[in-house]
This record gives C-alpha cells, structure tokens and sequence, in this order.
C-alpha cells in the first residue's frame, strides 16, 4: 500500500543517504547512552518544511509521544513495516517515550477511517503523528488540523513529496509508485509482454492508482500497453474472489500475457488464476512489494519480477526522524527520503529471500 514521489531512475535500487544512516545511527547511539532526551529548539526545520508543523521542535523531550497510523496488522507488507516502526520505538522508550500503532481494521473505506485515526491521534496527546496518505481528499484535512494546530506530522509509504507540501508534514519517506509502476512496465517490455493487466483491489488510492498509471506508461514506452481490473475494495484480503475475477478477465482477452498486482496476496490468487486458465506458459506474473512466496517463484522461473519498496526502512526511518524531530530538534536537509524503488529478479533473488526471512523485506 503504497502515492506519487519525487522520481528516481526506474529499474534501480533507490539507497538511502549516507547522511541520512549516519544521522540515525548517531541518534540511537546518543539516546541509549544518555538515557535522557535533550532539547534542541534552535535547530532549524528542512528545507520547504511547513514553519507551522516546525513549531515545536525539540518540545518533546522524554514525554514523546508519537502516533503512527499504518496499515491492517494481518497485513503481510505492514507487519514489515511495524518491525521498523518497532526497532526504532526501542530508543523513544528508552528515552521515556512511547509510539502507538494505529490502523483500520479493514479497507472498506480507507480514507475517511484513516482520517478518524488521525484526529484520535491528536486528541489522545500525540507530539508527532506519522501516517500514510494514500487518499488524500479523505485525510488531507485531518493531517492539517494537526499540521495546524502545533502537532509535527510526517508522511510515510503513501502521499509523496507533493502531499507532504500540502498537509503541512516535514518529511515524506517511501517509494514513488508512479515510478516504479513504470520500472515494472519497462521490465515486462522487457521481456516481451505486449498487454499487461494492472490488477487494483483497492481502486481510488492515489497509491494504487499511481501504481498502475505507471505501468501502463512503462510498457507504452516499450511498444505495449496495460489496462487496469479495479475490483472491489471489499476483496482484498479474499483470495477466492480475486483469483475468479483474474480468471475471469484472462479467459475473456486471450491477448493479456502479463499479469501486475498491486499486493503480494493477489500476486498468490493471480498465480492461482493464470494456473486455472491454462495460461501459464503464456503469461508472465509480476507484483508491488514481495513475500517468500513470490520470492521462491521467481527463484524457480513461475514469476518474473516483484517491486521492493523497503517498507523496513519505511517504518524505521519515519519514527527515527520523528522522534530525532520531537527530542532534540533534529531534521536531515532531504525532506524526502526515497526507499524504493527496486526490481526483484533471478539476478538478485536470494538476497531478497535472507531479507525476507528476517522479517525485514
């Protein structure tokens, strides 16, 4: 789950700045053999950061209390992500601060539920609120009423630089889906597919949305197209409708011999689907963000790619600047931290794997 970023060379893994790691690691260094948060009102916010939302820099001291609005947390892409979110909550509570974990409880109306945890957020005392935008005319407004109203806020996984400017937030810290929806068309041109479905079980996310705009714009440049299959929001998550609807479309179009989804659940019911239809010596299988199962077909030649975003790096980064932000005053120059995106391929696959296992991937 995942809005529009600031571009970077398709096809590449996006690393983070090395001022950036040496920063965080600097901070966690400091704040464990401290033992007490320090003031730093004087520092002064990124570059294009919102004066409103800088207010009250280093104010938190060690009654930090951050708020991070994710995603489900069945969902297998957002339990890497509160790993993140987990690790770099052991430095706020070692500081004598605290980071609560707020998601829906499903994705049937994302937006405006997502707004609900904001101003919850807000109302229960947060000095920081992390949070994904991935409908902005739903949240956009909560994010400014905290934004506004003293409350630091910062983006992650969804919105981009450009909400981020919008809502007031310091920091936008993910991938740019548009992006790497068009990496993963370039790569099915690539390899020669010429109509690729976009399967989108959450339609009307700006993420989602960019996700597959960008891949009917990778594979116009290499000479095909893509078309998108919005399915119900009220899907995702049931394998049994996904998988007949993919079925259902391909026996329709003999001409799809590419299959993207925007999640690595509809990545398995797609596999299931192309299985059904006869189609899989035909039709190559890619998805957005990655599993072990996805990781182990392409290991043995059933998928062709997955789109890594480092949803990791997502959940630490995001509580690291924050809390960095809320204690000490702290904020890195780049007020935009891209972590992805990257093809997962043959080529580089075990490695992926290790991360996986790890719980970090």
């Amino acid at each position: 789950m995942e809005g529009t970023r600031t571009r970077r060379p398709s096809g590449r893994p996006n690393r983070l700045p090395l001022t950036a790691i040496g920063l965080f690691a600097a901070l966690a260094l400091t704040a464990c053999a401290s033992g007490k948060a320090t003031t730093g009102a004087e520092s002064q916010p990124a570059a294009g950061a919102s004066s409103a939302a800088a207010a009250p820099a280093g104010s938190g001291g060690g009654k930090v209390s951050l708020f991070v609005i994710g995603g489900k947390s069945d969902d297998p892409f957002w339990s890497a992500v509160k790993r993140g979110v987990d690790d770099a909550a052991k430095v706020v509570q070692a500081n004598g601060g605290k980071v609560t974990w707020l998601g829906p409880q499903n994705y049937d109306n994302l937006g405006p539920d997502a707004a609900k945890l904001i101003l919850s957020a807000k109302s229960q005392g947060a000095t920081a609120i992390i949070g994904a935008d991935w409908v902005p005319e739903a949240q956009n407004d909560a994010f400014k009423t905290a934004s506004s109203g003293g409350v630091p806020v910062f983006l992650f996984n969804a919105g981009g630089a450009e909400q981020a400017k919008n809502v007031g937030a310091l920091t936008y810290t993910g991938s740019d889906e548009q992006s790497a929806g068009k990496a993963g068309g370039e790569y099915f041109a690539k390899n020669g597919a010429k109509n690729v479905l976009c399967v989108n079980t959450l339609p009307g996310a700006v993420n989602t949305e960019a996700r597959c705009k960008g891949v009917a714009e990778g594979m116009s440049s290499g000479g095909g197209k893509s078309t998108q299959l919005p399915l119900p929001s009220s899907n995702f998550g049931n394998p049994t409708a996904v998988t007949q609807a993919i079925k259902s479309a391909l026996l329709k179009d003999d001409s799809i011999d590419g299959v993207v989804t925007i999640s690595t659940g509809d990545a398995d019911s797609s596999a299931a689907a192309i299985d059904q239809a006869g189609a899989g010596a035909k039709i190559k299988l890619g998805t957005f963000d990655m599993n072990e199962a996805q990781l182990n077909r392409i290991k043995a030649g059933k998928q062709l790619f997955c789109i890594d975003q480092q949803p990791y790096l997502q959940g630490y980064l995001a509580v690291s600047q924050a809390y960095a932000y809320n204690a000490y005053g702290l904020l890195l120059a780049q007020n935009t931290l891209m972590t992805g995106p990257a093809i997962i391929n043959a080529d580089n696959v075990s490695a992926a794997i290790a991360g996986v296992q790890a719980g970090v991937r």
